[in-house]
């Protein structure tokens, strides 16, 4: 959609006709300033008559057109593209995923889905789910290191987690240090940073103890939500007929609770898909994306052309003045 800024200005344009109409006329000398004896005066007067009609009417309409198109450049002429909401939020939620070798037991599904598919699933829906957050995204293992710089681009995001394999980053688990690879993204942010931090193991590898990490965080404050995953205890048939095992006994649910009560967030357990849905929407709700829009249009300004107009004419009537001076 084409508008002025100013439309206003246009106010403006009478203001030559009211110097001319109000003002005194300039005084002008009839007699000329040098005399050319060799010059035959009466055919030069019969000349100028001649054209001095002419080139007033010429003068007129292009010192009129400058003027109207400095006038238009002045209200600034724009045009308005199609209106775009933009959601405002002042969160960065960073996912730290465990990729250990541990995620690859098949205790959370169907028998035949590890732990890290159903991860995949439920948290790239959650991701998409939180509009108007700048997300990250933190692999850890025996190292971590940062996968996505927190971004709007959410579908970014959730490709790089559908494309994470196990082992990775190693195949033991730094819980610590994907603490300190958050800190270090929350000094380079801005606003409120949250940390959901999920794993099915314990810390046995990397440079940083969880529980200082957790110290740290909470200096900062940095908010963390733990979730461990691992499936509940079972009985299978063995050669010796029927025992119980614990998909999940590497889990350290202790570290897991110190960790989010030291910070001000809040330890999950996810024993299934459907757990662990659950505790993503929960998430949703402690901590909700930002319902207000701030509603734009991108603008083009249009000046530059009736500006450039109004310089061009402006120019080429110095020209035909100087020529006929």
């Amino acid at each position: 959609m084409f508008e002025f800024a100013w439309p206003w200005i246009f106010l403006l344009l009478p203001i030559p006709w009211l110097f001319w109409r109000f003002l005194p006329p300039a005084t002008t000398s009839k007699q000329g300033i040098l005399f050319a004896p060799f010059i035959n005066t009466d055919q030069q007067q019969h000349t100028s008559r001649m054209h001095r009609p002419r080139l007033r009417t010429v003068r007129f309409w292009g010192i009129l057109l400058c003027w109207l198109f400095l006038i238009t450049a002045t209200a600034r002429p724009q045009w308005l593209g199609e209106e775009t909401e933009l959601p405002e939020t002042g969160r960065n939620l960073l996912l730290a995923v465990d990729v250990s070798g541990s995620m690859e037991i098949a205790d959370m599904g169907d028998g035949n889905t590890n732990r890290l598919e159903v991860v995949k699933k439920v948290a790239g829906d959650f991701i998409q789910r939180r509009i108007g957050d700048r997300i990250g995204l933190i692999l850890f293992g025996s190292e971590a290191y940062l996968q996505a710089p927190l971004t709007f681009d959410h579908d970014t995001v959730a490709s790089l987690l559908n494309d994470t394999v196990i082992g990775i980053a190693g195949r033991e688990t730094a819980i610590g240090d994907a603490i300190g690879m958050a800190l270090k993204r929350l000094q380079q942010a801005s606003g409120e940073t949250v940390l959901i931090l999920l794993t099915d193991g314990a810390n046995n590898a990397g440079h940083v103890q969880p529980h200082k990490a957790a110290e740290l965080a909470a200096q900062q404050g940095l908010k963390i939500y733990t979730i461990g995953v691992g499936g509940e205890p079972r009985q299978v048939s063995s050669f010796f007929g029927m025992r119980m095992i614990d998909p999940a006994s590497d889990l350290d649910e202790e570290t897991l609770r110190m960790i989010a009560d030291s910070t001000g967030g809040q330890y999950f357990r996810a024993t299934d898909r459907d757990t662990l849905k659950e505790i993503y929407q929960q998430l949703d709700q402690l901590e909700p994306t930002m319902k207000g829009n701030r509603v734009v249009r991108p603008t083009t300004e249009l000046f530059v052309w009736p500006l450039g107009l109004g310089l061009s004419f402006s120019f080429l009537l110095a020209i035909g003045w100087w020529r006929a001076a």
